[in-house]
């Protein structure tokens, strides 16, 4: 089983639940069949990224819930730290970025991790 098909499945399944659709609607959103949203949500599929694409895109999945769902925290401390960063300008996230980086660099020192 490639590694992506449990994260793909859970994200696509509880996005899908949470905004009250159905397969057959997702699956007439996206322009391919209720089976083969169903094989997704059951780690069955494995799915082209012309069908990928579409389904990420209208469902409104965060990618990285997919391809990196170890950084997925649904911590209140995660999420108000996304939060923050989120409602930054692009200027102000640029001004943050090297102060992030030395703060998490001073916090690290004493376990050895390494800021990249």
């Amino acid at each position: 089983m490639n590694i992506f098909v449990r994260p793909l499945g859970d994200a696509v399944k509880k996005t899908r639940s949470k905004l009250g659709l159905t397969q057959n609607q997702v699956a007439e959103a996206t322009g391919t069949n209720s089976r083969t949203v169903m094989n997704i949500e059951n780690y069955k599929g494995n799915p082209k990224m012309k069908i990928l694409y579409p389904l990420i895109r209208f469902l409104k999945i965060d990618p990285r819930e997919i391809f990196y769902p170890e950084m997925q925290r649904e911590t209140p401390m995660f999420q108000q730290l996304q939060f923050l960063i989120e409602d930054s300008s692009e200027q102000e996230a640029a001004t943050l970025i090297p102060v992030v980086k030395s703060v998490l660099s001073a916090l690290r020192s004493e376990t050895g991790r390494k800021v990249e």
